[in-house]
């Protein structure tokens, strides 16, 4: 029997198939099939479960996973081996963005972006409370937008605590796989409210005393709304680290980067310094944006470490 993954505790799948909703666990062989992230099942994964008929509480097992098209990963930013999947076969991912409450930087924003380039997933930059912000916020706040405009990266400026552009959003999600990504606190399920009349998905207030968000979303889980939408709402991301990338593939993957990577002197180039290298003379001549390029060298020192 076939299904899609709703949602996922670690132990626990919640499958919905064409006629019903099943709770599964993996099957022990899973776990062992050359999948090295703690989570060899994610949400937005198409499943082959066998059902225990000598249940009475419609259980069942999960037997085989279905090729993903696509998936975010991500590693932690210590120095962990550990790699986990945020979502599976979606079309779009909106990553969430704050300004304060939680501050959200360039090289978190540039992190995700690197791994959605690298595993074929669309993103789209969402600017969220944007009605708490002063002159200070708002002017670095158009900034990074025009910043990443530039790259050819969408960006859309709302506030869902006041339904403000809401339907911006709800443009962009009809009959799609969306996942929402992004710190504690930034807005997810607030912003997944406004986007369906009938869910009510829990919501924390901004700890006052750390100026952060509080995991409430604890397991992913996937929502169907009336528009034919499929909304993920993922727990919130401390650090973002690269998984499975070499280091001469990094570059790839910022896209503004390869209008000049062919007139480098030398094919292997590493935009570090090497003799003739055009991206640096771009970012000299302001073609290619310091802040990105910074960006990318800490990822390559990140390589480095995560290598050694």
């Amino acid at each position: 029997m076939l299904g899609t993954v709703y949602r996922s505790t670690g132990s626990w799948y919640k499958v919905v198939t064409e006629n019903e909703i099943i709770n599964c666990r993996i099957q022990g062989r899973l776990r062992l099939n050359n999948i090295k992230s703690t989570n060899p099942v994610v949400v937005g994964d198409k499943v082959l479960i066998q059902k225990d008929q000598l249940s009475n509480k419609n259980e069942g097992v999960i037997i085989e996973i279905k090729e993903r098209k696509n998936y975010i990963i991500r590693k932690s930013v210590n120095l962990s081996k550990q790699s986990h999947i945020i979502g599976a076969n979606v079309d779009q991912a909106f990553l969430l963005i704050t300004l304060k409450n939680p501050i959200t930087t360039t090289p978190f924003i540039d992190r995700f972006l690197i791994t959605a380039e690298a595993y074929k997933v669309k993103c789209i930059l969402v600017f969220n409370k944007i009605d708490c912000y002063d002159k200070s916020l708002i002017t670095k706040m158009n900034e990074m937008i025009s910043l990443y405009n530039k790259i050819g990266y969408s960006c859309i400026k709302i506030s869902a605590s006041k339904k403000i552009n809401i339907n911006k959003i709800k443009d962009l999600i009809i009959d799609k796989i969306c996942m929402f990504s992004g710190h504690s606190g930034v807005g997810k399920s607030t912003l997944i409210n406004c986007l369906s009349k009938n869910l009510k998905i829990p919501t924390t207030p901004i700890s006052e005393y750390h100026q952060q968000g509080q995991h409430t979303t604890t397991f992913a889980e996937m929502y169907d709304i009336d528009n034919g939408a499929k909304l993920i709402d993922t727990p919130g991301i401390k650090g973002f680290g690269l998984v499975n990338m070499n280091k001469d593939e990094i570059s790839n993957y910022f896209k503004e980067f390869n209008k000049f990577s062919s007139k480098c002197k030398f094919n292997n180039c590493l935009h570090l310094n090497e003799p003739s290298c055009a991206i640096k003379k771009a970012v000299n001549d302001n073609e290619i944006s310091s802040s990105r390029y910074s960006n990318y060298i800490r990822l390559l020192e990140d390589h480095k470490i995560y290598r050694d």
